[in-house]
């Protein structure tokens, strides 16, 4: 396969510009064009729900990389504009504005929508967080809001429940878990998390079901659950999950499927890949596709788009990871916990707050391990699950069009 003459990467969040910065650090000397819908410098997400939204660092910090570093890529930064179409064929995009922008490879790294539900709008004082704007008008909002009901029991809803509470804030967190964060931890050590947030004053709902909101002259005052009386509130978070960005692919020729379908190469069309939370990829190791949301993912998977655009032919099969500050706990998580897993504590212990948890799952040895407070420690039982995720390629289940 022949170098590109110029690449095209929509999206300018810290997938789009890894791969700008991968390429160039490998020696590309073509035409780069970065294309991203938000106006202003790409920046990190992580810290919108934690740093930004507790006010310790200012809107600057979270940014990726200053003016003089990305002068230096000497890439075509087109900000403020939004793809709205793909021509998969001649690898063409088009804008908000009616540009038109071709290259003979392009990468789709266009990440997540804020999930929106109709029983949570209609009222002033309800809030997303998906955006740096997001969280700058979350914060004002919070500082002055007595009463937070923060709807969804995942990982942002978990932390942005931590972080008010933090704050001095009251706040509800409600979900149709048994407790926050179970499906990304298992039963047990989501038990843990919820004990955590119980501590320090944060008043858990566990299965409760969202039918709506109260207000009153337009301004929100509550929140309505499907059974049970109405949960007072000054300001509701809705962290009720996302969407992969690809409303402005329909039409494009892609494979559509909870992101865009690629092979394991990351390849989702002849001369087009895709990388970070909208990815789709088949997994070597585990046989069967997968789309991972988080940081790490978004940086390693881009480092090997760059690759592949060179030449480098290397399938993508990682073992996935994410990580959680909430409530002074350090939590990191590698593979993927599955329900019916079984729980071993392998270092530390439970009562002293520190510990690493081993996933296993019946025969099939461990699926995932986990640290509680132990960073150093949980990386070093990672290599358990190696041999589990790197396993010999299959037949592609997915083939790219």
């Amino acid at each position: 396969m022949s170098t590109p003459a110029d690449v095209l990467v929509v999206g300018a969040g810290a997938a789009g510009l890894t791969v700008v910065e991968s390429l160039r650090r490998k020696g590309y000397r073509g035409r780069i064009t970065l294309l991203g819908e938000e106006p202003g410098a790409p920046y990190d997400r992580p810290p919108l729900s934690k740093q930004v939204l507790a006010g310790t660092w200012e809107a600057e910090r979270t940014h990726l990389r200053t003016r003089d570093v990305l002068d230096a890529l000497e890439a075509e930064l087109v900000l403020g504009e939004r793809a709205v179409a793909l021509d998969a064929a001649t690898r063409t995009v088009r804008t908000t504005s009616g540009t038109e922008l071709r290259a003979e490879a392009v990468v789709l790294a266009t990440g997540l929508n804020a999930r929106r539900m109709p029983s949570l709008s209609g009222a002033e004082g309800v809030h997303v967080l998906r955006t740096l704007d997001d969280a700058a008008h979350l914060r004002r909002e919070l500082r002055a809001a007595e009463r937070l009901v923060v709807v969804g029991d995942g990982v942002l809803g978990a932390e942005i429940a931590a972080t008010a509470r933090l704050m001095g804030t009251d706040v509800t967190l409600v979900g149709p878990q048994t407790a926050p964060m179970r499906a990304q931890l298992g039963h047990d050590v989501a038990q843990l998390l919820a004990a955590l947030h119980t501590r320090n004053g944060v008043q858990l709902r566990p299965g409760t079901l969202v039918a709506g909101l109260e207000s009153d002259d337009g301004r929100v005052t509550g929140v309505r659950p499907a059974d049970g009386d109405a949960i007072p509130a000054d300001l509701v978070v809705a962290a009720v999950g996302s969407t992969p960005a690809t409303d402005w692919l329909a039409g494009s020729g892609l494979l559509l499927e909870d992101g865009v379908v690629c092979d394991s190469r990351c390849r989702a069309a002849d001369g087009i890949y895709a990388t970070g939370d909208v990815a789709r990829f088949h997994h070597e190791g585990l046989d069967r596709p997968l789309r991972l949301e988080n940081r790490t993912n978004a940086t390693e998977q881009s480092m090997l788009v760059a690759a592949n655009i060179l030449g480098e032919d290397r399938p993508y099969s990682p073992v996935p990871y994410f990580w959680t500050d909430q409530l002074g706990v350090k939590i990191q998580v590698y593979g993927l916990p599955t329900p019916t897993a079984t729980v071993h504590i392998v270092e530390g212990a439970l009562e002293q707050g520190r510990f690493v948890a081993q996933y296993a799952d019946g025969e099939d040895g461990p699926v995932a391990v986990l640290g509680w407070n132990m960073p150093k420690q949980a990386r070093q039982h990672r290599h358990h699950l190696i041999d589990r995720y790197t396993r010999a390629p299959r037949p592609e289940a997915v083939t790219p069009r």
